[in-house]
């Protein structure tokens, strides 16, 4: 089963992982000199791998009643649950020509990404630019309207901001937040893997993102390194809402990044918001290790898919003889209990629902009220030499064809498909 499911997930795969674009409290967050040297030598002794791709395909969301209920989370830290609003946020009316395109900051597979700065306003922005045929030929078009609906009604200090959204006859566009220092995966290839604290940081402002989104019933469903980016400031932004989408009950649409899928998107089971809490397991422990929980060297999913399916009992935990490096007991704790196999015992999902994991002594040091008022010094924080600074990402071969084609009137098949994208193009 486990073999036949590899290859599904194999014939499906997309090259998501490029679109992008979007007072310390104690000791434990001071900066990490070990993070600040390592990154900036640019030296990994880690076997180095590529952005690793997200899969899809499209099948049907469920509307039934969820595995577990929440109950009561912790009063310091619940947020309470509440109904997406379309239009929440002021949306800004933009078009093509408002913008001066800078640089490419990542490619995939139906677009790019450019660093952009506003003709009105001069200040930066991301532009992330997807070729409507593109969307609509890999089936993508769900997936692409619940990315621009969701983060049109999101504001949250750790989760990148969407501005505005239009589409010309070929191209859709979403103005975000430009976050220059570039992502998390690239960080912590340069550092091999991070101190317990400096993990605990980014591990505890992804866990308020996910408990932020899943209070307006959403899903993420594509957490990794990759797609989370640092601020100038050293917190986090998620970025990447491609594959999140509005769901008060469960769904089972096959999606995500293999190395973090949770066992009941492997089975193709019904699942519910408790896959985010199992991703973050898989999260801190690559942060902790350098190297996802059951990475394949040579890439056989099928091995994968057989790991993830056997459970955390399998996992294989680092072994030093030096007692400065032993793998920190709380951490594994917690790990062991976000990647549970069974949803229902999961943390995150249970009676107390995201309080189990904010209360969890490995996060005892956390003053989150500080923390989600980012008043808590970040452990690392990135060379940035003034506004629209991009040297924090790779750099691509421009294509300067297709950037003069944006905004150019075409005949639009597709049109129709996007709703929500204002229409708009050159005069």
């Amino acid at each position: 089963m486990l073999k036949r499911m590899a290859d599904k997930l194999g014939s499906h795969f997309h090259g998501h992982s490029k679109e992008h674009y979007p007072l310390s409290r104690s000791p434990i967050y001071s900066p990490i000199s070990s993070i600040q040297s390592s990154a900036s030598s640019g030296s990994s002794l880690l076997p180095q791998y590529e952005h690793r791709g997200s899969i899809s395909t499209e099948r049907t969301s469920l509307s039934a009643s969820d595995w577990s209920k929440r109950g009561d989370s912790l009063d310091f830290i619940e947020e309470e649950e509440k109904p997406l609003s379309r239009h929440r946020k002021h949306k800004g009316n933009y078009r093509i020509d408002d913008f001066i395109i800078q640089r490419t900051l990542g490619t995939g597979s139906f677009g790019r990404v450019h660093l952009v700065r506003s003709k009105h306003n001069l200040r930066f922005y991301a532009i992330k630019v997807l070729r409507k045929d593109k969307v609509v030929r890999m089936k993508q078009v769900e997936h692409t309207n619940n990315e621009q609906y969701i983060l049109a009604d999101i504001s949250h200090p750790f989760i990148v901001n969407l501005w505005g959204t239009f589409q010309d006859a070929t191209n859709l566009y979403m103005v975000m937040d430009f976050v220059p220092g570039g992502e998390l995966f690239s960080l912590l290839r340069r550092s091999n893997r991070f101190p317990d604290p400096v993990a605990k940081f980014y591990a505890a402002e992804v866990a308020l993102a996910l408990n932020h989104l899943h209070s307006l019933n959403i899903i993420y469903r594509d957490l990794k390194p990759e797609n989370i980016l640092l601020n100038s400031d050293g917190h986090i932004k998620v970025a990447d809402f491609g594959f999140a989408k509005a769901c008060s009950s469960v769904t089972w649409t096959l999606c995500g990044t293999p190395d973090y899928l949770a066992p009941e998107i492997i089975g193709q089971q019904r699942y519910n918001k408790s896959v985010d809490w199992y991703a973050l397991g898989v999260l801190i422990y690559e942060m902790l290790t350098g190297l996802p929980p059951y990475h394949q060297a040579q890439g056989n999913p099928a091995i994968l898919y057989e790991k993830i399916a056997a459970g955390p009992e399998h996992l294989r935990w680092p072994i030093s003889t030096n007692p400065e490096e032993v793998f920190p007991p709380l951490a594994k704790d917690l790990i062991v209990k976000l990647m549970e196999g069974n949803p229902s015992k999961r943390y995150g999902n249970m009676q107390h629902g995201a309080g189990d994991v904010f209360a969890h002594p490995w996060f005892r040091e956390v003053d989150w009220y500080k923390l989600c008022a980012r008043e808590v010094t970040a452990p690392y924080l990135p060379k940035i030499n003034g506004d629209g600074d991009a040297s924090a990402f790779e750099n691509y071969d421009e294509d300067f064809e297709a950037t003069a084609s944006y905004g150019l009137p075409a005949d639009d098949p597709y049109g129709h498909c996007f709703p929500d994208f204002e229409y708009s193009y050159e005069s």
